[in-house]
């Protein structure tokens, strides 16, 4: 997995800064005291330490941290980071620093300070020795180290974690896109088929109501291709969309099944989502209606201060008409959730006899 440009950022203005402070404290010092030398000596002498522990990072950062991050292996990464350690540890005790010589107390000037002393300092006796720029100690510098490899895996799992929400997000939605897709366009199958069957039987009995029926038909298609694709469309089109779909039904049942629609006369110029009522009522006349005895589908839509209360009751069928299609209500719930996130309410209610589902939904202006 290829770094983002921030956590690069991030370790470049880092180590920045660590590279830039020896030299803004001899700055300061020097500035303050126009006594005091520049001394590059004691810069490159920290540099060099510094240096060693990029190289530790880069080694970390590139070849050991993916090793746990993004391919899991613990076993060859706790390895590596034992075997960097105790490396680390030897070079640190084979590398101490030795103590220069210094000159004679009496050869020491005002123009001789080190550079990261104080101002001159009046002395009665002798001088104390010139102080040497040392790195930490051995133990000190293994801390060091072990502090920033960590600080680097929490970076890494940090982006990584962040990246693999963003493209599971995406994911999700891509495929909660697909559903819908196939929603628009698939809307039960055999619903068209029965549909187109009945039309051709009410050509001969009732002509004007085939044509009416076709004339529903189409406006129905018309909605799925060219309104169905859109994020919103308004209340009034889904509740058209709604009537044509129960009237259509009813042409398939008879008396036995009684489908009672209250939907608004005057809707308010709000938005919602293409869809997203029709698949609670495709799944009651699947699951509702019984061939055998008296069976009934109670839908209620009503708009109460910007939000939506759609109600769906059905009685449950000894068989379930079930037909393979559709997303599915689990689905749908998903589809909820990116929409709406918290703030929307599915309830169902699943009795022997009766199935009931209530869907409350803030409508967008």
């Amino acid at each position: 997995m290829k770094q983002s440009k921030q956590e690069n950022l991030i370790y470049l203005v880092m180590w920045g800064l660590l590279f830039a402070a020896p030299l803004l404290n001899l700055y300061v010092r020097t500035t303050s005291h126009t006594d005091m030398g520049f001394s590059w000596s004691d810069v490159i002498i920290l540099w060099r330490h510094f240096a060693v522990y990029l190289l530790l990072f880069l080694i970390h950062n590139f070849l050991l941290a993916p090793l746990l991050v993004n391919n899991h292996k613990r076993a060859t990464y706790f390895a590596s980071l034992a075997v960097i350690l105790v490396t680390f540890t030897i070079y640190q005790c084979g590398n101490k620093p030795e103590r220069r010589d210094h000159k004679p107390p009496m050869e020491l000037t005002e123009h001789h300070q080190p550079p990261f002393a104080g101002p001159p300092m009046a002395f009665d006796g002798e001088r104390p020795p010139k102080p040497d720029v040392v790195p930490p100690n051995d133990i000190l510098a293994v801390v060091i180290l072990v502090l920033m490899f960590g600080a680097n895996l929490g970076i890494k799992v940090y982006f990584r974690s962040r990246d693999y929400r963003k493209r599971l997000a995406v994911l999700e939605r891509e495929n909660l896109e697909q559903q819908l897709e196939y929603l628009r366009y698939q809307i039960n199958p055999h619903f068209f088929m029965n549909t187109l069957n009945n039309i051709h039987a009410l050509v001969d009995i009732d002509p004007e109501q085939a044509k009416g029926t076709i004339l529903e038909l189409s406006n129905m298609m018309r909605f799925i291709l060219y309104e169905g694709n859109k994020q919103s469309v308004p209340l009034q089109r889904e509740l058209d969309f709604i009537r044509h779909y129960v009237a259509l039904m009813q042409l398939r049942y008879t008396e036995k099944v009684k489908i009672t629609l209250n939907l608004p006369h005057e809707s308010p110029d709000r938005l919602i989502p293409p869809l997203i009522l029709i698949t609670f009522i495709e799944n009651a006349f699947k699951h509702g209606i019984s061939y055998q005895r008296e069976s009934f589908i109670d839908i209620t839509v009503a708009v109460e201060s910007g939000t939506l209360r759609f109600v769906c009751r059905n009685s449950k069928a000894d068989r379930s008409n079930e037909e393979k299609g559709g997303v599915g209500l689990a689905n749908v719930r998903k589809r909820l959730n990116l929409l709406y996130d918290h703030s929307y309410s599915l309830k169902t209610n699943d009795s022997p006899d009766i199935y009931q589902v209530e869907l409350v939904i803030p409508l967008k202006s």
